[in-house]
């Protein structure tokens, strides 16, 4: 059973920014193998804590130890995925140009470019991942791993759980060296909403639903002095199948697409929840069959719960809606729902129709030409992910659908699924508003820094002045570009 929220008080919160704003300077000032060793140091220790987090999170939510123990696994080596890209050094986006007294049309000045750390972060904490988009997930990862002090608002549908994760991790950044006041939690939804407010806090993420995400994100950018606010707020992840990958693998892309729609009970943010098939796919009885081997799940919280029957019904209810499969609630389980209809259905009723309908529900949509499909295609706005399946000979709609979905996903996924989100440096999560408020950034991946780094230049300053990273001498063997070229030698005059 979920365990009560205590909302942080005014006076705990004032001592919580006030703490940050201290850290702010000497924390950006660290080295980045001092913060690389810190992940390091919190990433062991969550390791071994994981029973204990596993359980506490079991009892909180409705995932399985199996998926949880996954997560807590994900959760670290995302960590260390941090620690070992600060070595690497990219990040620093070092650049050097030397003094040039015969550019025209005037003498150019010494100048050299890095990154500093944003200031204190705010981070609004996901319901859905405990660990991976919670107290230790990306979000407070990357911002720690730019020189950021965070201040993580915990998710009220696991407390406890945050609760400790949140012990152990300021208990592992104080151990490794980090200045009191890097991290801290607080509780509440007025809590976060005061500190998002507060002048000491200089950017902030969030994870969750539209009406949440807009309502922050409104708050964030009407400050007194605006902050950017980075906040993912949901997708519909269109998936487009083609005649040749139904004769090619029809059997396979039904079942492989109710696997992808129900995995977790539909609470992942890139579950497809639309999947366009060519007229007279033959695909209806595969899919049918497909659903009837999903075991019924508990969703996450009761809010989550209500919130998926209530889109449900409404789509149920929908006159250009064939109900394929419905999915009961029996004793709290909520069983998957397959619903039907064509592209001239869904562009007549695309604002009720292209909603989302978090949880293990999905939309068939039939086209009846190339032209339908890609109609299809240009009616989303904004999503995390696009899909397409497609062989050799269907280039010409493949090459089209590519075109129309470019600009409207952060990911574009060929001949697979959407759910799955690789941590590495190429991984794109986000997209355009209103999957986004911030579609140039990625939430998952290295390049998740960027978000909380500023770039600055200094001119003409002596040696000693200057970052490591943007002497002449290159201790820290980063790559930099120097008078336009990378290189990682020392700047030579």
């Amino acid at each position: 059973m979920t365990s009560l929220v205590h909302e942080t008080d005014r006076s705990t919160l004032n001592a919580v920014l006030s703490a940050a704003a201290n850290a702010a300077a000497p924390f950006a000032d660290t080295a980045p193998t001092v913060r690389a060793r810190a992940l390091r140091v919190v990433a062991d220790v969550l390791d071994a804590a994981v029973d204990e987090l596993v359980e506490l999170a079991v009892a909180e939510t409705s995932l399985t130890r199996l998926r949880l123990s996954g997560e807590v696994a994900r959760t670290t080596g995302q960590l260390r995925m941090f620690a070992a890209g600060l070595e690497e050094g990219s990040w620093f986006d070092a650049i050097i140009d030397t003094a040039d007294p015969q550019a025209t049309p005037v003498p150019r000045p010494d100048l050299r470019r890095g990154q500093v750390g944003i200031g204190p972060v705010l981070v609004f904490a996901a319901g859905n991942f405990p660990f991976a988009f919670s107290v230790a997930g990306g979000d407070m990862a990357s911002a720690l791993a730019a020189g950021c002090p965070v201040v993580l608002k915990a998710h009220p549908g696991h407390p406890r759980t945050s609760e400790r994760t949140a012990v152990l991790v300021a208990e592992a950044l104080a151990d490794a060296g980090l200045p009191p006041g890097s991290f801290a939690l607080i509780q509440g939804q007025q809590a976060g909403v005061d500190v998002l407010r507060d002048p000491r806090i200089s950017a902030a993420t969030f994870t969750g639903s539209l009406q949440g995400g807009r309502a922050l994100f409104d708050i964030a950018t009407s400050r007194e002095v605006p902050i950017p606010f980075f906040a993912e707020m949901g997708s519909l992840n269109p998936v487009f199948v083609t005649p040749g990958a139904v004769a090619a693998r029809g059997q396979e892309i039904a079942e492989s697409y109710v696997g992808s729609f129900t995995l977790g009970v539909g609470q992942f943010c890139t579950k497809p929840g639309l999947i366009f098939l060519p007229k007279g796919h033959g695909l209806t009885d595969a899919l049918i069959e497909a659903m009837s081997g999903v075991a019924a799940g508990r969703m996450l919280f009761d809010r989550i719960h209500t919130g998926h029957q209530h889109v449900r019904d409404t789509l149920l209810g929908h006159s250009g809606i064939e109900v394929l499969v419905q999915g009961d609630v029996d004793e709290g389980k909520v069983a998957a729902t397959l619903l039907a209809t064509d592209v001239p259905t869904l562009l007549a009723a695309r604002e009720s129709l292209l909603t989302e309908c978090f949880g293990p529900t999905s939309i068939i949509v039939e086209y009846d030409c190339d032209d339908e499909a890609v109609q299809g295609a240009a009616a989303f706005t904004g999503n995390l992910t696009g899909t397409i399946h497609a062989e050799s000979d269907d280039e010409a709609l493949s090459g089209r659908l590519l075109n129309a979905l470019r600009d409207r996903v952060g990911r574009l996924v060929w001949n697979g699924w959407p759910t799955g989100v690789a941590v590495c440096w190429a991984m794109q999560h986000g997209g355009p508003y209103p999957a986004t408020t911030a579609p140039e950034h990625t939430s998952v991946g290295m390049t998740a820094m960027r978000r909380f780094l500023r770039p600055i230049s200094y001119q003409n300053l002596p040696q000693q002045l200057l970052p490591e990273s943007l002497r002449d001498r290159n201790v820290l063997g980063i790559p930099r570009r120097v008078n336009g070229r990378i290189t990682t030698e020392d700047v030579s005059w």
